[in-house]
C-alpha cells in the first residue's frame, strides 16, 4: 500500500472535517509552523493536495512553493482568493463547493434584508438598553412596495429570487447576459439597474473583474430611499464609497455580511446606526458547513483515486483525464 499523500492546510476547519482528512492523509498545518520559511524548504516539494477555507489566500508564491502540487480543495463557493490563473499555468486543479450552500445563504439573504429594512437588531437594542418604557421604537420603512434588484443571478441569485417572489415584490437583475427562460426584468447594465430599483442585493462572484463594480455612482441611483444587501464579496463594493453615501444620506441603509478587509471591518461602518452588519455567516451552520467541508474531502478523495476533481471550478486545466 503506498504511503499516505501529503496535504496542506492553510487554516484550521471543522473538527469533523480535519480528523476525515488527517484519516485519508498525512495533514500538515502551516498555521501551526514556527517558521514558515523552513517548514516550505523541507515539505513543500512533498505536497501534492492543498485544503483551504475562507481568509486563507493562496497566491502565486505560495504555489512556487509547492512544485508537487495537484489539486487545492477550496470551502466555499467563491474562489477569489485563489490565484487560479496562476494554478492553472503550473497544471493545478481548483475545486470549490457549489450547491450545498445555495439554501442556506438565500435564507440568510432574505433575513439581512428584512432586518436592515425593519431595523430587527436596532429595535432589539432599543429593548435590552430599556428605553422601550421612556417611548416607542421609531417607525421604520416597509419592504411593500419596493423594487429588488439582484446583482449576479446564478445558482444563490435565482434561490433569493425564489424566495423573493413569495414577498410580492418586483425583481430585476443584472448579468452578463439575460437569460433564457427567465421572467425577471433584465438589465444590461449595473447603472440601469440600479436606477430602475431601490433594493440592490448583491451576490456575485468577487475577483479583478468585479472589484469595486458597485461604487459611487451605482449608490446615487439607487436613491435616499435605497438599500444594498451585500452577500457576496466585500470587493464587489467599493466599500469607502459605501460609507461615504451612508454618511450623507445618499442611500437609507444597507445589510452587509461581507468585507474588503475581513475580519477587519471599518470603524466608520461599526458607528453607523442604520447598518447591519453580520460576520460573514451566509453557510455558517453546523449542516451546510459540513456539507460544504464534506465536499472538500470528496474532492480530495476522488482526485487521488484516480476519479479526477468532483467539482472543479471553470478556470481548472482538469479536462477529464489525468
Amino acid at each position: 500500500m503506498p504511503p499516505p499523500v501529503d496535504l496542506l492546510l492553510l487554516k484550521a476547519m471543522q473538527p469533523s472535517v480535519m480528523d476525515a482528512l488527517a484519516r485519508a492523509f498525512t495533514v500538515h498545518r502551516l498555521d501551526q509552523v514556527r517558521d514558515r520559511e523552513a517548514f516550505l524548504d523541507e515539505a513543500g516539494p512533498r505536497i501534492r493536495g492543498l485544503a483551504v477555507g475562507a481568509q486563507a489566500p493562496v497566491d502565486e508564491a505560495l504555489l512556487a512553493r509547492l512544485p508537487g502540487l495537484e489539486i487545492v480543495a477550496s470551502l466555499g463557493v467563491g474562489y477569489d482568493t485563489v490565484d487560479v490563473r496562476a494554478a492553472a499555468a503550473r497544471g493545478v486543479v481548483v475545486t470549490h463547493t457549489p450547491d450545498v450552500l445555495n439554501e442556506e445563504v438565500a435564507d440568510l439573504t432574505l433575513g439581512l434584508l428584512l432586518a436592515t429594512v425593519r431595523q430587527i437588531p436596532q429595535a432589539d437594542r432599543y429593548l435590552r438598553s430599556g428605553r422601550w418604557s421612556e417611548r416607542s421604537f421609531p417607525l421604520t420603512t416597509t419592504l411593500r412596495g419596493r423594487r429588488v434588484g439582484i446583482l449576479g443571478l446564478g445558482r444563490i441569485g435565482h434561490a433569493v429570487a425564489r424566495r423573493l417572489d413569495g414577498f410580492g415584490v418586483a425583481i430585476a437583475y443584472h448579468g452578463r447576459h439575460a437569460q433564457e427562460g427567465v421572467g425577471y426584468e433584465y438589465h444590461p447594465t449595473l447603472l440601469g439597474l440600479a436606477q430602475a430599483v431601490d433594493v440592490l442585493i448583491v451576490v456575485a462572484p468577487g475577483g479583478p473583474g468585479t472589484k469595486g463594480l458597485v461604487d459611487a455612482a451605482i449608490l446615487a441611483a439607487l436613491g435616499p430611499d435605497g438599500i444594498l444587501v451585500n452577500v457576496a464579496r466585500g470587493s464587489v463594493v467599493d466599500e469607502a464609497a459605501l460609507i461615504a453615501a451612508l454618511k450623507e444620506g445618499t442611500i437609507r441603509s444597507a445589510g452587509l455580511d461581507v468585507f474588503a478587509g475581513e475580519p477587519h471591518v471599518p470603524a466608520e461602518l461599526v458607528a453607523l446606526d442604520q447598518v447591519v452588519l453580520l460576520p460573514h455567516v451566509g453557510s455558517g451552520t453546523d449542516q451546510t458547513r459540513a456539507a460544504m467541508g464534506q465536499l472538500v474531502i470528496d474532492n480530495l478523495v476522488s482526485w487521488f483515486g484516480g476519479h479526477g476533481p468532483l467539482t472543479p471550478v471553470p478556470e481548472t486545466p482538469w479536462r477529464g483525464a489525468r
